[in-house]
């Protein structure tokens, strides 16, 4: 299966919650902050909104570079809950829009972390 987007693109809002969680961690690229968003968003019990349509940022990165390694496994779990929340997955613009509320909801739901200990804790 194909993954949801050829490229991650961040809103505007999503980023300016990014530089504050990578201030405040120290942690330095972009899509490890993502990656652990998603997850946090996937691992929600409740049914993701649809995301209201706002600027994009810069921050605008490739599926590989998002996934890194986890390429297989992120997309798994992406499929898995969408299957759940009764989201086709194999309907290319439906996943996308899906994919990309699940990332925002998430970068949204880590903004008041404010350290590394907290992102971690917040991540499990």
């Amino acid at each position: 299966m194909k993954p949801p987007v050829e490229h991650v693109k961040i809103s505007s809002k999503g980023k300016e919650v990014l530089i504050k969680i990578k201030r405040r961690t120290g942690l330095e690229h972009w899509n490890e902050i993502c990656r652990v968003a998603l997850c946090h968003s996937l691992a929600c019990p409740t049914p993701i909104k649809k995301q209201e349509k706002s600027g994009e940022s810069s921050i605008d990165m490739d599926w590989k570079t998002f996934a890194g390694s986890y390429q297989k496994e992120l997309l798994a779990l992406i499929v898995i809950k969408a299957e759940k929340d009764g989201v086709n997955a194999s309907e290319k613009e439906n996943f996308s829009e899906y994919f990309k509320a699940h990332l925002e909801r998430g970068i949204f739901s880590l903004q008041n972390i404010r350290c590394l200990q907290d992102l971690l804790r917040n991540s499990v």
